[in-house]
């Protein structure tokens, strides 16, 4: 909320996070598409800008065909956002996406894209001081996605080839520069066999922020604080020459949500509460612990559980391993659906899609 930041900083205090006209530019996806465009990195094609008019909506439908994805332009976490695969679903699809956008964003604005059928979602980590030096700390494959939240993450993507991940780096660093970007942030991508389209920049650290400092090393959160204190990357000894992969990593979401009851959130108190450990296994949480009690009231995220290995594999069979280690009771946890997911072929392979879960109704069987 680049109002927030402006007052914060008004009332003398240090803003951690991208300067306010960076969120201008960046926030609103519909703006963020014009920066790209004017960096000349690939978009989906889209509306030219927020449309508040159905006719608008079937204009672009009737020149570019369907499926077609309706996103709110204020938008993050999956609201606002309707899939049309047909002319009969357009009217209800649009009101639905700007209603809901309304609500949870304050704002209805929306516009329209192609719907990409079985691409991979892949960001970029970025970091800048605001100083004119950026760079990246490599790609996440969030592919893995219901209802277009994330669920599991992974770092770096296991079957993106070089010359895809080189040209999806570079272009994540030219919008960067472009903005004069301060702080963290990361650009999202959408890949398919065609080739990468940018979709948004969140201006923001992100959950899944932990593989990639697992296969970094880097502190996102303490470098986040050492730029809002003025440091410069070069101060921090940080530059793009070392920064080095080291192996895998994988977050799993451990939520108190019933996939079999289409993820339904619950509500309780936790009675046992044991979670796993040892090397390579990372817990970041609050709410989990015995005696804890679960209300509607909040997000229904329990623990982010973030495995690394020296290779894909070796990570996924830690994180599968822990999974299994872990002991909850008193609420129901969406645990037994993850270790179906890590333990599927397509998974193992590396090759799932952003409808992966929507597509595999065995997974819930």
């Amino acid at each position: 909320n680049a109002d927030f930041a402006r007052k914060v900083e008004a009332a003398g205090l240090k803003w951690v996070g991208p300067k306010p006209e960076t969120i201008d530019a960046l926030g609103d996806k519909v703006k963020a598409r014009a920066v790209a465009t004017e960096c000349a990195v690939p978009v989906v094609p889209g509306t030219d800008g927020p449309i508040d008019k159905l006719s608008d909506a079937h204009t672009f439908c009737n020149e570019h065909g369907f499926p077609v994805i309706i996103k709110a332009a204020m938008g993050g976490g999956g609201r606002g956002m309707r899939v049309v695969r047909s002319a009969d679903e357009l009217d209800s699809a649009f009101e639905r996406a700007r209603s809901e956008a309304l609500s949870a964003f304050g704002d209805g604005t929306v516009f329209i894209e192609r719907f990409l059928d079985r691409p991979k979602h892949i960001e970029v980590q970025l970091l800048g001081d605001g100083q004119g030096n950026i760079i990246h700390l490599f790609e996440r494959d969030c592919s893995v996605q219901r209802r277009h939240q994330k669920v599991v993450e992974i770092a770096p993507a296991p079957t993106l080839d070089k010359a895809m991940r080189d040209a999806i780096l570079a272009d994540a660093v030219k919008i960067a520069e472009h903005v004069n970007y301060r702080n963290a942030g990361t650009a999202e991508f959408l890949v398919d066999s065609r080739g990468h389209y940018f979709i948004e920049i969140n201006p923001r650290i992100q959950v899944e922020h932990t593989v990639t400092e697992e296969v970094t090393g880097l502190d996102l959160i303490s470098l986040q604080l050492h730029i809002a204190a003025g440091w410069s990357l070069p101060d921090l000894h940080i530059n793009q020459d070392r920064i080095q992969l080291r192996g895998f990593a994988i977050q799993c979401r451990v939520t108190t949500e019933d996939p079999a009851q289409g993820f339904q959130p619950d509500i309780g108190k936790i009675e046992v509460y044991r979670s796993p450990g040892g090397n390579g296994v990372r817990l970041d949480g609050g709410s989990g612990y015995t005696g804890s009690i679960i209300t509607p009231h909040f997000d229904s995220l329990l623990v982010k559980l973030t495995c690394s290995g020296a290779t894909f594999e070796k990570a996924r069979r830690r994180t599968l391993a822990s999974l299994v280690e872990f002991r909850i009771s008193g609420v129901k946890t969406n645990m037994w659906f993850l270790q179906r997911l890590l333990s599927n072929d397509t998974f193992i392979s590396g090759s799932c899609w952003t409808t992966f879960i929507d597509d595999t109704p065995e997974l819930f069987t």
